[in-house]
């Protein structure tokens, strides 16, 4: 196992390790098929075995790994019907909260987004993956608080993640470049009030993220 997060305090629950085990399945850290052992997972993260277990119970639901019964828990593959799945739910998300946003965004909404872009535009010309997804996140959180939905926000934060591992695919290209881009089209359309338009162009953003053609199967393991 690849696997080297630093130990954290026995006092995080749940929601502390479903997050870096989260981060690490989508910065690849975790690879697809690798398996997930909840006690090696709880030594190395220093605690318990049970928020490892209600971790992984969470981050299967939401398809980022794979548990079969009388076999251990793998990383799940990049699964086309998962990421169309991921994109139906999010992109409609999105939709909504930026359709809600659009006329409660204030000029200090509008510059964070201005900011968000010309740090991912940065990072992009830097090959920086991290930094732009980083930037991406910051930039469609705006809309997100703005809109105030936290059950959007609540669905988002599950999906999402299986966005992001593809994300990560599309940033280390020269496809990044045309993100750029849309983001600047949907701050136009929100500095426009045009909340509709805005909408529109926000599913379509996570429409537009290519879904690998081939599945790749998980590795077999041996019982548990």
């Amino acid at each position: 196992m690849s696997l080297s997060l630093t130990p954290v305090p026995r006092a995080l629950l749940r929601d502390d390790v479903h997050a870096r085990l989260r981060d690490a399945i989508v910065d690849g850290t975790l690879a697809p098929g690798e398996q997930l052992r909840d006690v090696e997972l709880a030594e190395r993260l220093g605690v318990s075995r049970t928020p490892v277990r209600e971790a992984l119970l969470e981050l299967a639901r939401a398809g980022l790994v794979t548990a079969t019964p009388g076999r251990s828990t793998v990383v799940a593959p990049l699964d086309p019907r998962a990421i169309r799945d991921a994109q139906a739910v999010v992109g409609a998300l999105h939709a909504l909260a930026v359709r809600t946003a659009v006329p409660l965004l204030t000029a200090a909404d509008l510059s964070a987004m201005r900011d968000a872009n010309a740090a991912f535009t940065a990072a992009q010309r830097a090959g920086d993956t991290d930094a732009a997804l980083a930037a991406d996140e910051r930039f469609h959180r705006v809309a997100l608080d703005a809109s105030g939905n936290a059950a959007a926000v609540a669905v988002i934060a599950q999906y999402e993640p299986v966005l992001r591992r593809v994300e990560r695919l599309r940033f280390a290209s020269h496809e990044g470049a045309e993100s750029a881009a849309r983001h600047e089209r949907l701050i136009a359309l929100c500095a426009d009030g045009d909340a509709d338009g805005a909408a529109r162009l926000a599913e379509q953003t996570w429409q537009s993220l290519g879904i690998p053609t081939t599945r790749t199967t998980p590795i077999e393991q041996d019982p548990a």
